[in-house]
């Protein structure tokens, strides 16, 4: 099965990109990890931040592999502390089926994005950056196998 990572934006900084390709490829090959990018609305002169959340919200739910478990990633969702996360792919592998993460762009998901999700969760109460959000998706997803394979990676 895999986790994907269904994330507003492009172009990411070097070390972003390097902190989620270190993390996504410890994951073993029967949870593979992968990043799908989807295009941001526009914002610029005259764009309109409702309007390209929900172009965001369109593209984000066209990338959602066809039967995924979809999971928005939202500040309004429930918290989900490690062990839940471990315990939440416990079920996922039992399951088999494909999980695709939502991350939403500057202004959050659309609410096409959190209707369609069987799951909201918050990653935290602070508001965090969007690009950051990867690396530590990735990082916990692995830091999750890792308590359920008995590595002493989490302790």
């Amino acid at each position: 099965m895999r986790v994907q990572l269904t994330a507003v934006g492009q172009k990411m900084p070097r070390w972003v990109a390097d902190g989620y390709a270190e993390y996504a490829g410890r994951m073993p090959r029967e949870l593979r990890l992968e990043l799908r990018e989807v295009q941001p609305g526009d914002r610029g002169r005259g764009g309109r931040p409702e309007r390209a959340r929900e172009v965001e919200g369109q593209r984000l739910l066209q990338a959602v592999p066809r039967d995924a478990r979809i999971i928005a990633l939202d500040g309004g969702g429930r918290a989900v502390d490690t062990p839940a996360l471990a315990e939440a792919m416990r079920g996922w592998l039992h399951q088999g089926r494909d999980v695709a993460l939502l991350v939403g762009g500057p202004d959050g998901l659309a609410p096409e994005c959190l209707a369609a999700a069987q799951q909201q969760w918050s990653l935290s109460a602070l508001t965090l950056p969007h690009m950051l959000v990867r690396v530590l998706v990735a990082e916990q997803l692995y830091r999750a196998w890792t308590i359920l394979a008995g590595h002493p990676y989490h302790r």
